[in-house]
């Protein structure tokens, strides 16, 4: 063992200067989308709905898009840099432009909570707010890859332009997925209820929809309180 060459794990291995903050901050911006994979997978467990694992398919579809373009076109990567694998396009850069506008997609076009009507217009704003916050991040993780030296300017564009049309066209296919009744068939599909898969986040505001629910309860629970409170003092 001891004569055999160590391999490193290049999954969250990132080249940066030490001594530059920008080069710093870069390299923390290049583990975003291992970050947002963790993010997936965990709101896929902890919530099962179909929105957001229609979303992940979807980044994964983008995933291996770069992968075959990086294996038609072989381009190399910059000279400064001496990582492994092809560079056109970016990875990175199309996985984030895909992530911000699919997402930015949905709050804007297909996110519609039942509101009270005084509420619904702030709500809209949020959303908007949160999908420019969003392409805003994406950008900041492209240009990362640029500052590192690990792509070109011209193969972080062309990532960007892959993976918005990767967003653009997967929002499409899965529209046309709801409008058909495709997405209703899956759900009544019996592994699919084993699974206690849902669709609640198109209609609801599950952060509100859960307060709520919390509320009705410790409002039950003072009311028994005071219930048995009285009894004992009778």
């Amino acid at each position: 063992m001891a004569d055999v060459p160590l391999a490193s794990l290049s999954l969250t291995h990132v080249h940066y200067n030490p001594n530059d903050p920008l080069s710093f901050l870069s390299a923390w911006l290049a583990l975003v989308p291992q970050g947002l994979c963790v993010v997936y997978v965990t709101l896929i467990w902890a919530s099962r709905e179909a929105e957001v694992i229609l979303m992940f398919a979807g980044q994964m579809g983008c995933e291996a898009l770069n992968f075959v373009l990086k294996r038609i076109i072989k381009e190399e990567r910059p000279k400064q840099m001496l990582g492994k694998g092809y560079g056109m396009p970016s990875s990175h850069a199309q996985f984030m432009a895909y992530f911000a506008i699919y997402a930015g997609l949905f709050l804007v076009f297909r996110h519609s909570p039942v509101l009270a009507h005084s509420g619904a217009a702030f709500h809209l704003l949020a959303r908007v707010l949160l999908a420019l916050i969003l392409s805003l991040g994406a950008g900041a993780v492209a240009v990362s890859r640029i500052y590192l030296n690990y792509h070109t300017p011209k193969q972080v564009l062309a990532g960007c332009g892959a993976g918005a049309v990767s967003a653009f066209a997967w929002f499409f296919i899965t529209r046309l997925l709801r409008v058909h009744g495709w997405i209703d068939w899956t759900l009544d599909l019996d592994i699919v209820r084993w699974f206690r898969v849902r669709d609640l986040l198109v209609s609801e505001d599950l952060v509100e929809a859960g307060w709520q629910q919390w509320e009705a309860k410790r409002k039950l629970k003072q009311q028994g309180s005071s219930d048995s409170q009285l009894k004992k003092a009778k």
